[in-house]
């Protein structure tokens, strides 16, 4: 899947989390397009590392702490971005689960299948 697709699958899921998610709040597609191409630069750069630092916490609360790294993710660029906004731990936490939900089944329903591009 390109570059583009996963950005405005991101923005899609983006907008899903504003939508049902109180405290979650963007100011224009603009903003919301650059809130997604943010958050993916975040998740590529600052989430890898956050999940090796805090891998035996994860460990321990058998994966449930990849929770709160992703909230801290959601969080960060709301604070990053001045156009899109979190207003707390909470909305981070709700939103980062409906956006991780929202971007798989996206990517589920729009990505090939391996099985049809083996054929």
């Amino acid at each position: 899947m390109g570059f583009w697709a996963r950005t405005f699958i991101t923005a899609f899921a983006l907008w899903a989390a504003t939508q049902l998610v109180p405290g979650i709040e963007v100011r224009g597609v603009v903003s919301l397009l650059l809130a997604a191409l943010v958050f993916g630069l975040v998740n590529a750069v600052v989430r890898p590392v956050l999940v090796v630092l805090s891998f035996p916490v994860t460990l321990v609360t058998l994966g449930l702490f990849l929770l709160v790294i992703n909230a801290a993710m959601l969080g960060l660029t709301g604070w990053l971005l001045p156009g899109f906004a979190v207003a707390g731990f909470w909305p981070a936490l709700w939103g980062a689960i409906v956006v991780s939900v929202m971007s798989w089944a996206a990517t589920r329903l729009f990505a090939p299948s391996p099985e049809l591009s083996s054929r």
